[in-house]
């Protein structure tokens, strides 16, 4: 596959360590002057930007925290003036109230090289069609996916999310050969082309998903129902959008843009900065970003980082794919459970007789967590007698007993009774608060 800027991609890693360091301390001095909390908080460590000499002393700068971005919401961490900022994006608003953030023009022409670094590693150039299924809007997936067709001189077809029969359509008659979606919209995406016995008519060649976690067996089952080959990309809002780092064709991990991010892990307790290869929380520092610079940004995503040179020839360092969040971590009876587990699960023991949707609720009945997990049976277990269904639900069961140690209730429901998602799926009710 192509490498859309090999002398960025490629570089030599001393070479990419002082770009760092320049681009960290024109980050930080920008910051100081402009963002009058993160200079609070610099004094009150009895730091300024001339103490940043080497990119260890990262390791000495306050953090930031999606709190902060809702208390000095709206503008109070933006490092530009207004005049010079030409967008506001949102976040999705999934795990709280919505934060905003603010891009100049040369943070939307990075932005636009990070995804365009992305497709070309999927195999796209200026001769392929790229249809952005993401939403557009104040969620950063749909724009941020179009900026980067844009870049390599692609044909975009701005379908933006819903009217699934519609993106079908288009996707056949218009010759589509890249999708960017969630992981879980191209499952229904691929579910509905089967069930109209059109996947023969597709050209897709490969597909782009994100924004929401998804597992290894996700991507075989969707590579299987669309007949493309599935990229991972990693982004935030706050850090900037789709991009921050994309999966090559090797698929085993996501290149981190480290001429724009300078990544770390940290144990999420202490906040200690963590040795290569260990597993912990992902903290990010953005080095180009002139509207919203973040300083150690803790993304609350749980993972490792593996700096060994990928066969590709990129050189940026790949994260591997979070195993979880911190914030959407389930704490059943004690247990720390991530929904990724459960999923993971479902799809290893799924056969023809369920389907790859589910949605897990949890409660409190007397005083305890209870743990309940609906799954959608296929059609084909619809003809099935009831000893059959209670025998993939035992199966189910002990397989979920045996991965997190806790026991569950699971309901094989009928086919297409949990709702689908054109964006981000809801995955998981916690009637918890509730009580």
């Amino acid at each position: 596959m192509a490498i859309f800027q090999p002398e960025k991609e490629c570089m030599d890693r001393e070479q990419l360590k002082k770009l760092q360091l320049e681009r960290l301390q024109a980050t930080v001095k920008r910051c100081y002057d402009n963002v009058a909390v993160f200079r609070e908080r610099m004094n009150e460590k009895g730091l300024t930007p001339d103490d940043v000499k080497s990119l260890a002393d990262l390791a000495k700068l306050p953090f930031t925290t999606k709190q902060d971005l809702r208390d000095y919401y709206p503008y109070e961490l933006f490092a530009a003036p207004m005049k010079d900022i030409v967008r506001i994006q949102a976040s999705s608003g999934t795990t709280g109230r919505q934060i905003v953030a603010g891009y100049t023009r040369n943070d939307l022409d990075m932005w636009a090289d990070a995804m365009a670094r992305q497709l070309a590693a999927t195999g796209a150039d200026e001769n392929s069609v790229v249809q952005v299924s993401y939403g557009y809007g104040l969620f950063t997936g749909g724009l941020g996916a179009h900026g980067g067709a844009e870049r390599i001189g692609a044909t975009v077809i701005p379908t933006s999310s819903g009217n699934t029969e519609r993106q079908i359509r288009l996707m056949i008659e218009l010759g589509t050969t890249h999708l960017c979606c969630t992981p879980s919209y191209a499952m229904y995406l691929g579910e509905t082309i089967n069930e109209m016995g059109l996947k023969d008519q597709l050209k897709l060649k490969a597909g782009i998903f994100g924004a929401e976690p998804w597992t290894e067996d996700m991507r075989m089952a969707i590579q299987e129902s669309l007949g493309l080959v599935a990229h991972d990309v990693y982004g935030l809002t706050e850090i900037m959008g789709p991009g921050v780092s994309y999966e090559c064709d090797k698929q085993n991990g996501m290149h981190v843009n480290e001429d724009m991010f300078i990544p770390e892990i940290i144990d999420p307790d202490t906040g200690e900065v963590l040795p290569e290869g260990a597993f912990g929380e992902l903290v990010f520092t953005t080095i180009t970003k002139e509207g919203m610079p973040l300083i150690r940004y803790r993304t609350r995503d749980l993972c490792t980082l593996n700096y060994e040179q990928c066969a590709c020839g990129r050189t940026f360092v790949r994260m591997l794919k979070p195993a979880g969040r911190t914030d959407d971590m389930l704490i059943i009876r004690g247990v720390n459970v991530f929904p990724s587990q459960i999923e993971e699960v479902l799809l290893k023991v799924s056969g023809d007789e369920i389907t790859p949707n589910y949605q897990i609720i949890v409660d409190r009945v007397n005083n305890t967590d209870t743990l309940d997990v609906n799954v959608e049976m296929s059609e084909k277990m619809l003809s099935d007698d009831v000893r059959s269904v209670k025998a993939i639900e035992d199966k189910i069961v002990n397989q979920l007993r045996s991965t997190l140690g806790i026991g569950a209730k699971v309901h094989l429901v009928n086919p297409k009774t949990i709702v689908r998602s054109e964006g981000k799926a809801k995955r998981v009710i916690d009637n918890r608060k509730l009580h």
